[in-house]
């Protein structure tokens, strides 16, 4: 196996918005995947959750597909994108309508082994 492989899962439009899933994000780029677990399962963020899931579908395409060991592994990106805006409307005053926008987010994150 080469060094430098690195493996991805993506989440698209998930029902959240990018800027309140960006700072689970970047608290685990480049970190060691078992660290960044730990460091995600106590955030007391509902956009943790979403970037553990994805990280743990990253770690397993990684061992079933690359046959890699998953404490060899370190976060190399973790990426999060702005999805679909689901855009609805409400009523306003004085007869208008005003509208909502509601967010989606596409979360990547890549392991890989460190070089």
């Amino acid at each position: 196996m080469a060094s430098n492989l690195t493996f991805h899962a993506l989440q698209r439009n998930a029902r959240i918005s990018p800027t309140k899933v960006r700072p689970s994000a970047a608290l685990i780029r480049g970190k060691r995947v078992e660290d960044a677990l730990n460091l995600l399962r106590f955030q007391p963020r509902r956009g943790s959750l979403i970037v553990r899931k994805v990280l743990e579908s990253a770690v397993a395409n990684a061992s079933k597909v690359g046959g890699m060991d998953p404490m060899d592994l370190t976060v190399t990106d973790a990426r999060v994108d702005i999805g679909i805006v689901i855009k609805r409307f409400r009523c306003a005053a004085r007869g208008r309508a005003a509208a909502r926008v509601k967010k989606c987010s596409h979360v990547l994150v890549a392991v890989g082994k460190k070089i």
